[in-house]
């Protein structure tokens, strides 16, 4: 080979190995354009308020520890096919396509007053998946998913620790239980009514089939990683810090299953840091904490529902909670407008994130489907609860 062709050969080599390159970098933001319009905002808004030590307190670890410690073992559980044994007991259980949605969209519901809301997703969106392609029932699953992610957000304000946003305002204003419980019954009682009717009637009884597959779930491994699951709800209730999840979860996934630790949704995670970034140098911009006790003033309800919609709910009722004492409305509005956009809830970030992953293309649709219904719970919830 002459020296001229070898140059022209190494040049589209490299040409080749550039456009791999690009091709590659496109299609993972693609991919992952939630975390990508979150590094954005987080960037611009590092540029408003230049990254200092004071940092450090935007990151809330506890959350980010406990959503890498359930989705490793999540990623474990699913590798010993623990989620398609329970999926094939569901739908022997409930028989029809109506009835097993509900019995997901119900155990996410009541998962998410026990476990957090984004705990309540990463633990039965999985399922909901299993169930529906098992039984080749994929056209409800954009519908299924979004009623699972509604619940989990409604689901969750109830208890004080059903979501973060609540955990942190009951700690702040030291709300009285009994107090906390009865300011979210009506909207809890309202949205669980809803939730039913949507499930009754955009799904059909359709009777499901399912291959009479013997599972046979390894002994050892499922209670170990069951545990493991146990010791990031206790986590979550704060009963030990959560740094240690951090170290026994990943040496016993290092012994285990390597693979699970591979598989954990780390763009997830990364969206989480910068959208704790971006809210909390909003907190730090004059003109807008002025703006925010201006409207809260007039009306706190709204005022936190919307602000919901822009920079979630957890970064609204931590800067808004900064400026009114009503933290009845407050407690309503930032728990109602966990519906409603897409980034109105982080945990909706993580159904969004589980969609996509199996059903490539279709997030316009996703979307589009995920705002009509949303934005409707979000108009009937803050009629109701502005007239009572």
């Amino acid at each position: 080979m002459s020296v001229k062709s070898h140059v022209h050969h190494e040049k589209t080599h490299d040409n080749q190995l550039i456009g791999e390159f690009l091709h590659n970098i496109t299609a993972f933001c693609k991919k992952n354009t939630v975390m990508m319009i979150a590094l954005l905002a987080a960037v611009i808004t590092s540029i408003i308020v230049p990254p200092n030590a004071s940092y450090i307190d935007y990151f809330d670890f506890k959350t980010l520890t406990c959503l890498f410690c359930v989705l490793a073992v999540v990623c474990a559980l699913k590798n010993i096919r623990f989620f398609y044994k329970i999926a094939h007991s569901i739908v022997r259980l409930f028989k029809t396509a109506r009835a097993s949605v509900l019995a997901l969209v119900y155990v996410t519901f009541i998962g998410s007053m026990l476990i957090a809301n984004d705990m309540a997703l990463l633990t039965f969106l999985p399922l909901g998946f299993i169930v529906l392609t098992s039984t080749g029932k994929q056209k409800y699953m954009a519908f299924t998913f979004i009623m699972q992610n509604i619940a989990a957000n409604l689901g969750g304000m109830l208890t004080p620790f059903g979501n973060p946003q609540n955990l942190f305002l009951y700690t702040k204003f030291n709300i009285p239980t009994i107090e906390f419980m009865s300011i979210m019954a009506l909207p809890f009682i309202i949205s669980i009514t809803l939730i039913t009717i949507c499930c009754l009637i955009f799904v059909k009884g359709e009777k499901l089939e399912i291959d009479e597959e013997e599972i046979s779930l390894p002994p050892l491994k499922t209670a170990i990683y069951l545990i493991l699951f146990a010791l990031s709800i206790i986590i979550v209730f704060r009963v030990i810090p959560y740094w240690y999840g951090l170290i026994i979860i990943p040496l016993f996934l290092l012994i285990l299953d390597r693979k699970a630790l591979t598989e954990v949704d780390y763009p997830l995670l990364l969206t989480f840091v910068f959208f704790f970034i971006f809210s909390g140098n909003m907190g730090k911009i004059e003109p807008v904490k002025n703006l925010f006790s201006s409207l809260l003033d007039k009306n706190t309800l709204i005022v936190s529902a919307l602000s919901c919609q822009v920079i979630s709910n957890v970064p609204s009722s931590i800067l808004l909670s900064q400026f009114t004492l009503n933290y009845k409305d407050l407690l309503l509005g930032v728990n109602i407008g966990g519906v409603g956009t897409l980034i109105a809830s982080l945990a909706s970030l993580i159904t969004f994130r589980e969609y996509v992953k199996h059903n490539h293309g279709k997030d316009g649709y996703y979307i589009a489907i995920f705002s009509a219904f949303n934005f409707a719970f979000l108009i009937i919830l803050l009629a109701v609860c502005s007239i009572f």
